[in-house]
C-alpha cells in the first residue's frame, strides 16, 4: 500500500494525530509522522469546560516522529494529513514544512486537514481560492488567506478534505478514505 505522511509537532491534539494514524494503518497504509526534528513529540488533549471561554489543555500522548521535515521527499507519499492542536501555529513557519505542503497542493494529491491545520497551507500560500473547514475561531485566518471558510464536519474541495476538530473525525475521515480509495483504483479503459 502507498505511504501517507502526517505532519505535526509538540502541542498537537492527541486525537487528531492518532485517529487518522490508526485509521490509515487499519486500511493497510504505511503511515509516517514528520516533525521539525526526529524526536519524541508531546501531544495534548483539548476539551471544553463551562468555566472557560476557550478550550482547556492537558498533557496527552507522547509519540515518536519518524522523520524530520528537512528529510522528507514529498513525492514518496501518496497523501498528507495535517492535524490540528497548537502544533500548526509554529510548524507553519518551517520552510521544509511549507515545501511539503506546497507539493501536495500543487500536485493535486490527497490532503486531509483538521482544526488548526489550515494555518499551514495558509502560510505556504496555497489556501487561496479554496473552500475549507477549520476550528471556527480560525474563520478570520482562513478568510485572510483568501479561502472560503465553511462551518461543516467534512468539506471536500478537490483532493482536500477538511473538518473543524476531532469531533468531526467520522465524517472527515470517511470522505478522505473515499478520495484515497478512488486514487488507488486503476483507471477504467
Amino acid at each position: 500500500m502507498p505511504k501517507v505522511l502526517i505532519i505535526t509537532g509538540d502541542g498537537a491534539e492527541s486525537l487528531e494525530v492518532l485517529y487518522p494514524y490508526q485509521r490509515l494503518v487499519e486500511e493497510g497504509y504505511d503511515v509516517e509522522v514528520a516533525a521539525v526534528e526526529k524526536k519524541k513529540l508531546q501531544f495534548v488533549v483539548h476539551d471544553f469546560s463551562p468555566d472557560f471561554d476557550t478550550y482547556t489543555e492537558k498533557p496527552g500522548y507522547a509519540w515518536p516522529a519518524d522523520v524530520a521535515f528537512a528529510d522528507v521527499e514529498p513525492a514518496d507519499y501518496a497523501a498528507l494529513v495535517i492535524p490540528g492542536g497548537r502544533a500548526p501555529e509554529y510548524i507553519r513557519n518551517d520552510p521544509d514544512c511549507q515545501r511539503i505542503v506546497r507539493h501536495f497542493y500543487e500536485t493535486d494529491a490527497p490532503v486531509a486537514q483538521l482544526c488548526h491545520g489550515p494555518l499551514i497551507p495558509a502560510a505556504a500560500g496555497v489556501l487561496a481560492g479554496r473552500r475549507t473547514a477549520a476550528y471556527p475561531e480560525l474563520e478570520p485566518d482562513v478568510t485572510l488567506a483568501g479561502a472560503e471558510f465553511v462551518d461543516a464536519a467534512a468539506v471536500v474541495d478537490g483532493q482536500v478534505v477538511s473538518g473543524r476538530a476531532w469531533n468531526d473525525h467520522p465524517a472527515w475521515m470517511h470522505e478522505f478514505m473515499h478520495i484515497l480509495q478512488a486514487k488507488a483504483e486503476p483507471p477504467v479503459v
